[in-house]
């Protein structure tokens, strides 16, 4: 079959969580899936790229280190937004120019986890949309913009985006609002494409901060975002999903010594849920901890 394209943005300190993104890909793909990984490279180690060649082990597949220039992004480096966000995260910005013979590609961040094949997803249709994503499980934003997704997952049809010049549009909104931007890349995705992004099913990208807060509580997650700022690699992160992350993160040249075991499985577990506790202590209060409880353990959805 065609290829499946999918695209990760990473500097050397996020190339292990790349990684493991990439990993997730591979183990969840189907046998006839032909999958092109692009690692957008923000000056990436020769020693972390070997360790993301050797993930080929997983599952043959063609993997493209981009080399970028940062000083393309020098525009959007004056965007004020949350000081954990690095200028990767704007790569995705430029992607029909940094990837021009692609016409189709899968945006992910380096903190998604992929539990299936990628192939139903990278053939939706876009409705001749630029940009296919999952609403964001903010809903005071999808509330003033029906149409607002998180940016953690992306279907982007380079080929329109290159055809309606997108990219032009996205460096002239960023000129005019760069002291107000709070969102990075994602807010401006969402302006410059208000009512054109297609909307698609939840489960392909599940936004996990904690048991209560989950964009679904759906039982079959397709792709995991762990959208807290405590990822799963964080120890004692609330994070409800992060067995997934340490189960992918097994198959790649990162993965937890023996050693170590013990400290990010159960001395961890024991962390979250008292610092859980010490966070929201009455947390048992909350409207939204019942439903949590009663769709995780109670009404379980048909796949």
């Amino acid at each position: 079959m065609d290829k499946i394209n999918v695209c990760i943005a990473c500097d050397d300190n996020y190339s292990k969580y790349a990684g493991v993104v990439l990993a997730s890909v591979l183990k969840s793909a189907d046998d006839k899936d032909n999958i092109c990984a692009y690692i957008l490279d923000g000056d990436i180690s020769q020693e972390n790229k070997d360790k993301i060649n050797s993930l080929k082990e997983i599952k043959n597949c063609e993997i493209n280190f981009i080399k970028i220039d940062n000083t393309l992004f020098e525009d959007y480096s004056s965007v004020k937004t949350n000081k954990y966000i690095s200028i990767a995260t704007y790569y995705r910005l430029k992607l029909s120019e940094l990837l021009p013979n692609v016409d189709r590609v899968i945006y992910l961040d380096c903190d998604v986890i992929v539990n299936k094949s990628l192939k139903e997803l990278f053939c939706s249709d876009l409705d001749g949309f630029a940009i296919g994503g999952v609403s964001d499980i903010n809903k005071r934003r999808v509330r003033k913009n029906p149409g607002y997704v998180n940016a953690g997952m992306l279907v982007m049809d380079l080929k329109t985006i290159r055809e309606q010049n997108i990219e032009s549009e996205f460096l002239e909104w960023t000129k005019e609002h760069i002291d107000t931007i709070k969102l990075g890349d994602q807010e401006i995705i969402n302006e410059v494409l208000k009512g054109k992004i297609k909307i698609l099913n939840e489960r392909w990208n599940v936004q996990s901060s904690n048991f209560v807060n989950r964009s679904s509580y759906t039982h079959y997650p397709y792709i995991i975002h762990f959208v807290s700022k405590r990822k799963p690699w964080h120890f004692g992160s609330f994070s409800y999903h992060k067995d997934y992350y340490f189960k992918y993160l097994e198959l790649t040249p990162w993965k937890i010594s023996e050693e170590e075991k013990d400290y990010w499985g159960r001395k961890n577990k024991i962390a979250s849920f008292f610092g859980y506790i010490k966070y929201r202590p009455l947390f048992f209060l909350r409207p939204r901890y019942w439903k949590a409880l009663f769709y995780t353990y109670i009404k379980r959805e048909k796949l």
